[in-house]
């Protein structure tokens, strides 16, 4: 899934290609927006918010899109050949005099007025890469259920916004915890410093074309999508298992040596603590 410092690097791309250019095309291949034009409108601006996309447009609109899972929005010279997918997986496309955007395998686009974007992302923490970023209010957000799992805590984007699955298990190791410690057993130093090293791995990747926590070339995470092979700190075989509340597990990845806590035993389930569905 595209985190937060993806999704920042879409929406540069999409702001250099359209913004302050008028729309020569528009095609929106959702059955709500299939009678929506916006051709001969000027684009304003791409903004990131957390994970998700919001294209402004002159007259007050604002397009709405999340990438979820495997969306993509990719951008082409006119002529140029597209290479996102097959045609059937085209939900939008926005042209301009020189460059045409398209979206493919988009699961949210919405068409709203611009005054009415809160509607969409006004349930967001803090931004790690926003204007809005507080990382007081972050922590206050993410201590708020002291019960909670912190895997799942950093990924409620209530909390905080922009931190998916693989920042989610890289940030418990280099605090030296398990993604099943209860956030309210997080020691008090490490937690006080838990929002800062969020933001610093997201800034610090938002402008590079393959993500790394480690500043090791060719060794660029420290555990996801790692297991079996041997941790980097210790050699202990890094190991994996599903975490969530039982209807959004995702692959979780830790050291049992490097990282103090509860987890799940060799072979067993993982504990589920069923939750309502966070939103992205």
């Amino acid at each position: 899934m595209p985190e937060g410092d993806t999704v920042w690097q879409a929406a540069t791309r999409l702001h250099d290609a359209l913004a302050g250019k008028v729309l020569t095309r528009s095609d929106l291949r959702v059955p709500k927006l299939a009678t929506a034009d916006l051709t001969g409108r000027t684009v304003l601006d791409v903004t990131p918010r957390g994970k998700h996309l919001l294209t402004r447009i002159e007259g007050g609109l604002t397009l709405h899109s999340h990438l979820r899972m495997d969306g993509a929005w990719k951008v082409f010279a006119n002529g140029q050949r597209w290479s996102g997918g097959p045609a059937h997986q085209i939900r939008a496309i926005l042209g301009t005099h020189d460059r045409t955007a398209v979206g493919y395998r988009l699961p949210v686009l919405d068409l709203l007025r611009t005054p009415d974007e809160q509607r969409v992302v006004g349930h967001l923490g803090p931004d790690l890469l926003g204007p809005d970023w507080d990382p007081g209010q972050a922590l206050v957000n993410l201590l708020a259920d002291p019960a909670r799992p912190l895997g799942e805590a950093l990924l409620d984007q209530r909390n905080l916004a922009g931190i998916g699955n693989v920042y989610k298990s890289e940030l418990c190791f280099l605090l030296g915890v398990t993604p099943w410690l209860p956030v309210g057993a997080l020691p008090a130093d490490r937690a006080a410093k838990l929002p800062a090293l969020a933001k610093r791995l997201l800034e610090a990747n938002r402008d590079r074309p393959v993500r790394s926590t480690t500043g090791r070339r060719g060794q660029d995470l420290f555990t996801y999508g790692r297991a079996p092979r041997p941790c980097l700190r210790c050699g202990t075989p890094i190991r994996v298992a599903d975490q969530g509340d039982g209807s959004r597990e995702r692959p979780t990845y830790w050291c049992p040596t490097c990282q103090a806590g509860p987890a799940p035993a060799p072979g067993s389930p993982p504990t589920r603590r069923i939750r309502p569905r966070p939103p992205n």
